[in-house]
Formats: C-alpha cells, sequence, structure tokens
C-alpha cells in the first residue's frame, strides 16, 4: 500500500490549495479514505473523509464550508479542496486509509508521507 500527497505549499490567508493523494497496492473503488493533519507541536487529527460506497462526506467542524474531498476511482486519485485557508490551517496533510474501512476521523491505518501547507502572510 503506498500513498503520495502533493499540492502543499505556501499561501496568504484567504488563499486556496488543492492536495492530491495517489494511491496504489490498492483499489480504490473498496475502501473510504480521509486526510488528517497535524499542525507543529499538536497532534494529529482528522479533517475530512469520503465513503466508497456513496462518496458521502464528512468534515472537521474547523474546517466545514470551507475545504471539499473528492474522489476519482478511476484515477485512484484523493483530492481535498481547500478555500479561505487561515494561519491555523497550517499543517503536514496526511492522506490515508480510516482505522475500520469506513469514512470517520478517529484515525488512519495507512498514510502517505504528508504535504506541509503553510498559511502566512
Amino acid at each position: 500500500v503506498q500513498l503520495v500527497e502533493s499540492g502543499g505549499g505556501l499561501v496568504q490567508p484567504g488563499g486556496s490549495l488543492r492536495l492530491s493523494c495517489v494511491v496504489s497496492g490498492f483499489t480504490l473503488d473498496y475502501r473510504a479514505m480521509g486526510w488528517f493533519r497535524q499542525a507543529p507541536g499538536k497532534e494529529r487529527e482528522g479533517v475530512s473523509c469520503i465513503s466508497n460506497s456513496d462518496a458521502s462526506t464528512h468534515y472537521a467542524d474547523s474546517v466545514k464550508g470551507r475545504f471539499t474531498i473528492s474522489r476519482d476511482n478511476a484515477k485512484n486519485t484523493v483530492y481535498l479542496q481547500m478555500n479561505s485557508l487561515q494561519p491555523e490551517d497550517t499543517a503536514v496533510y496526511y492522506c490515508g486509509t480510516p482505522i475500520g474501512g469506513w469514512c470517520n476521523l478517529y484515525g488512519m491505518d495507512h498514510w502517505g508521507n504528508g504535504t506541509l501547507v503553510t498559511v502566512s502572510s
């Protein structure tokens, strides 16, 4: 199982970024997927997840209305569109498979190396 995140970078407050996660070693169709993040000095937290069955989504309250998760099973890729970014969104963002195989923000059992998002003026 391999997950490779990309798309992070430096952005000003109010800006946008789109993260991508390409997966290999398993078929995306059969797994829920999620994004988690870890800010400096803080524990990793769940950001968003998307189910494999009906593409239903779930978001942490802190990003609801600003972030959108999506998936393209044909490309084995999961995306996270992040709008209205704020300094508190600064973190390393990880793509992963949620524990238990269903859409939840409790934790991951597989994840990539992460991509750094820095929101600063």
